[in-house]
């Protein structure tokens, strides 16, 4: 069980924490816990209901009414507006509190109902990111641990790898070694990234997760693709980001390489004439319609 500051539930809610005393003195809505030294906390049950609250009242529901609604009343209310909601943040909301719950079912449930509102790449693009980016403000306050973040992980992992089974390669399609640093674990892009191009009618060499250089080196001299495309999130870091995009740039000099990720974004990469920079996820999106007129 975590703790959390009033400042934390703002920052997690979007509700001002004035805004949060003022209920909790005059509605009770929140029970604070006190510390051994006396300072004050919110425990689980407390950004649960919270995040359900700030969620009701953006659609009009008044305070009064949903302080004097029971637990069970506003996980209901919350159900139904999820069903009926189009719009993208109550779905990111929604998930949310299945992540903390760790509601399965209800989590696949939210996730294959957008799925068919919207069609698989805008739940992954306008949702399912904005939702992982909220992760990591969750993680940084430590509003989750790891069980949780592991939890939904693996949920929207299967969605991406059923999602990827469900392409065919073309005839005509070129071919993409897709792999990540040794080291680095955050494959969720890299999925999402190998369901596009598939889509577009391409194959894929996928290495997955930490892939070490001797593998690549051997599997390229083998498959000789014509697109790498890797995702630095966590590593390499620091000046071994450059070292390593060099090192892509020098071994497999014959293909063009795309390179996203955290760690490009945060310093200034000197880019061989053969690699790429990704800003997006999008980009890659631009990129296969790009080859699609080629292919025409």
């Amino acid at each position: 069980m975590s703790n959390y500051s009033i400042k934390d539930l703002e920052q997690l809610s979007g509700i001002k924490a004035h805004t949060l005393r003022i209920w909790e003195q005059r509605y009770n809505l929140l029970s604070p816990k006190r510390t051994d030294t006396n300072i004050r906390y919110y425990d689980d049950a407390d950004l649960k209901l919270i995040l359900n609250v700030a969620m009701l009242n953006t659609h009009g529901i008044k305070i009064s009414k949903i302080a004097a609604m029971s637990r069970m009343d506003i996980s209901e209310e919350i159900i139904k507006l999820t069903d009926r909601s189009v719009d993208h943040n109550d779905q990111i909301q929604a998930l949310t509190i299945c992540m903390i719950e760790m509601d399965e079912d209800r989590f696949e449930k939210i996730l294959s109902t957008n799925i068919l509102k919207l069609g698989f790449e805008e739940t992954v693009l306008e949702i399912i990111y904005p939702f992982l980016s909220k992760i990591g403000v969750l993680w940084q306050t430590g509003a989750i641990n790891p069980a949780q973040e592991h939890f939904i992980s693996n949920l929207i992992r299967q969605k991406l790898i059923v999602a990827i089974d469900g392409q065919v390669a073309k005839a005509t399609g070129k071919t993409f070694m897709l792999f990540l640093p040794e080291g680095e674990l955050h494959e969720i892009s890299l999925l999402f990234s190998c369901y596009l191009i598939k889509k577009h009618g391409h194959k894929v060499i996928y290495l997955g997760q930490s892939t070490p250089e001797a593998d690549l080196v051997s599997i390229y001299k083998i498959q000789q693709p014509n697109y790498l495309l890797t995702i630095i999130t966590s590593a390499p870091s620091g000046d071994n980001v450059q070292d390593y995009i060099n090192m892509l740039g020098q071994e497999f000099s014959k293909s063009e390489i795309f390179v996203t990720g955290l760690q490009t974004f945060e310093q200034q990469i000197q880019i061989p004439i053969n690699v790429r920079l990704l800003s997006y996820a999008k980009e890659i999106k631009q990129i296969l319609l790009e080859l699609d007129k080629e292919t025409v």
